[in-house]
């Protein structure tokens, strides 16, 4: 049976660093699809999609995080790591304090995870840019959010302790052995 992995956490935690390090070598990777969401919105005048509608950013979000786990369905490897899960999109909108249609909790219990490592928040990672709104007290919040979120759905969560790339990497790879 595939094992689906996902790792999440606040913005600037260091999750996409540990992401493209697993491709490197090779692993299978679903890339975070909320930047790429961003960056379309903002060529059609939208600097922030997630701040000025966020129910429809939070829709596009959990139609391609679905669309990643049907597509990890149709791979042929036995390990499938994601950069940030479904549970993350309703995460998200609790920190905004944005209520939702019971769909989104719903669509996260249906696709299920093997595996969630959680990044906590690191100071002296963190760095905004033009996708990352947030400053690194609201990643501290976000954090708290997601752990919730994903605790209330039943997942035991993995803590990544913070070190490098290699290190962060190999720990998560030693705790899916």
């Amino acid at each position: 049976m595939q094992k689906k992995i996902v790792i999440t956490g606040g913005p600037g935690t260091g999750k996409s660093a540990v992401i493209e390090a697993l491709e490197k070598d090779d692993y299978s990777c679903m890339p975070e699809i909320s930047r790429q969401i961003t960056i379309e919105a903002q060529k059609t005048g939208i600097s922030q999609l997630f701040l000025s509608d966020p129910l429809l950013f939070s829709e596009k979000v959990l139609q391609g995080r679905v669309e990643q786990f049907k597509q990890a369905n149709l791979k042929q490897t036995p390990i499938v790591f994601f950069d940030r899960g479904i549970p993350d999109v309703h995460g998200y909108m609790n920190y905004l304090g944005v209520n939702y249609p019971n769909l989104y909790l719903d669509t996260s219990k249906v696709y299920q995870y093997t595996y969630v490592f959680i990044m906590p928040p690191w100071k002296e990672i963190y760095k905004s840019d033009n996708e990352r709104y947030e400053n690194y007290e609201q990643s501290l919040v976000i954090f708290n959010h997601l752990k919730n979120t994903y605790e209330a759905l039943g997942y035991d969560l993995n803590i990544v302790p913070k070190g490098t790339i290699e290190e962060r990497k190999a720990y998560i790879l030693n705790k899916i052995k």
